[in-house]
């Protein structure tokens, strides 16, 4: 990885939650459990609401490597902060299984490395921008020659069309070095992720898109033609402390 990467290991979790209760969860991450992750040695990467699904909660944390990843967690989830709150955290999920551990695509495909400071614990407001992260399933694993496609073809189109492109990941298939978390097994996914700066920005995109020939009659009909369904696609919009944003 170069020096201006971040996390050359994620994890996309995604949180169902009990309804009305996304809002009380955001409070207290935002609150106790951002600063605390990263002194364990984890990066926060960003949280986010699900745009689309009011019950959605979903937040990206990185790590340098595996076992990294679990000294990080034993140490937060073995430590007095996670004993303090997680009944308060637990009692608004109804699931929090749903976990993909990715890997960058390819050299410079991770996040940038962010050195801005995050808002401070009291923030309350909402940036207008919106992340979308694309998740493509595939039979087999992910392979150099999709990821080249993806750059040379894809990402191109996606900018031309109004997407600020920000990183592509894809399956990472070690062993669970933290079992006492689950994360998704026996799946192969590219994930790529995206930043567009309000709603009506996205939108636009999603406009041109639809009206482009070229992506219609050849770039979509390729991309679909690699895959085993059509691609999962979350428009999160980040809280008030999102590093991500």
């Amino acid at each position: 990885m170069s020096d201006d990467s971040c996390c050359p290991l994620i994890e996309l979790r995604q949180y169902t939650l009990q309804p009305g209760e996304r809002d009380v969860l955001i409070d207290l991450f935002d609150r106790e459990f951002v600063e605390t992750q990263e002194a364990t040695g984890m990066c926060l990467v960003g949280q986010f609401r699900d745009v689309e699904r009011p019950d959605r909660f979903v937040w990206i944390r990185g790590f340098p490597d595996m076992p990294a990843r679990a000294t990080s967690l034993q140490a937060f989830y073995g430590g007095s902060v996670w004993a303090a709150h997680r009944e308060a955290a637990n009692a608004t999920m109804i699931d929090s299984d749903d976990v993909l551990l990715l890997r960058p695509a390819r050299a410079k495909s991770a996040f940038a490395q962010n050195d801005s400071a995050r808002e401070s614990a009291d923030a309350r407001e909402r940036p207008a921008s919106r992340i979308v992260a694309t998740i493509c399933h595939f039979a087999t694993p992910i392979d150099a020659a999709f990821a080249r496609f993806f750059e040379a073809e894809i990402e191109p189109a996606l900018s031309a069309a109004g997407a600020q492109p920000l990183a592509q990941f894809v399956t990472e298939s070690s062993e669970n070095t933290f079992p006492r978390l689950p994360v998704r097994t026996g799946e192969n996914v590219f994930v790529s992720f995206a930043r567009f700066a309000d709603e009506a920005a996205l939108a636009a995109f999603d406009a041109r898109l639809a009206s482009s020939p070229r992506w219609n009659e050849h770039l979509q009909p390729a991309l679909a033609g690699r895959l085993k369904a059509a691609p999962e696609r979350l428009v999160l919009a980040p809280t008030a402390r999102s590093r991500l944003r």
